[in-house]
């Protein structure tokens, strides 16, 4: 039997998905995504979905090209694609750290050209995010 492969849930109100990933003194993670994106899977299911499973890791994702509506940290109603244009990204997957107010409070991890370096990459970011949200 095939283990299923990690997914992530889909962003629907980013200001009460902050609310919950706060509560837990954890930043928000959001990983843009786009449909048929090779690397967006392999983050996905070997890096995002495994600690979002085994650790609780809070982490939602958003699609490029979707239409389908999210709430924006302003609580404003848009689609998914409006927000990841709004917020300037244009490769996927990009991953995003968000703390109180919904203001990024890591870099942005960038695409996936680094596969042997991604994992220590993701975990210096959120060890900074979680950093910032201690002080």
């Amino acid at each position: 039997m095939m283990a299923t492969p990690a997914t992530l849930p889909t962003a629907e109100s980013l200001p009460d998905e902050l609310a919950q990933a706060l509560k837990k003194g954890s930043p928000l993670l959001v990983m843009v995504s786009l449909d048929g994106c090779p690397f967006c899977k392999v983050a996905r299911q070997n890096y995002l979905g495994p600690m979002r499973e085994q650790e609780g890791l809070p982490v939602v994702q958003v699609d490029m090209r979707s239409n389908r509506m999210i709430r924006d940290f302003k609580g404003t109603l848009l689609t998914q694609d409006a927000l990841i244009r709004s917020w300037g990204i244009k490769v996927a997957p990009t991953v995003l750290f968000f703390g109180r107010a919904g203001v990024e409070i890591a870099e942005r991890l960038v695409g996936g050209y680094i596969p042997d370096f991604y994992g220590a990459y993701l975990d210096e970011r959120l060890r900074l995010a979680r950093a910032v949200l201690r002080s």
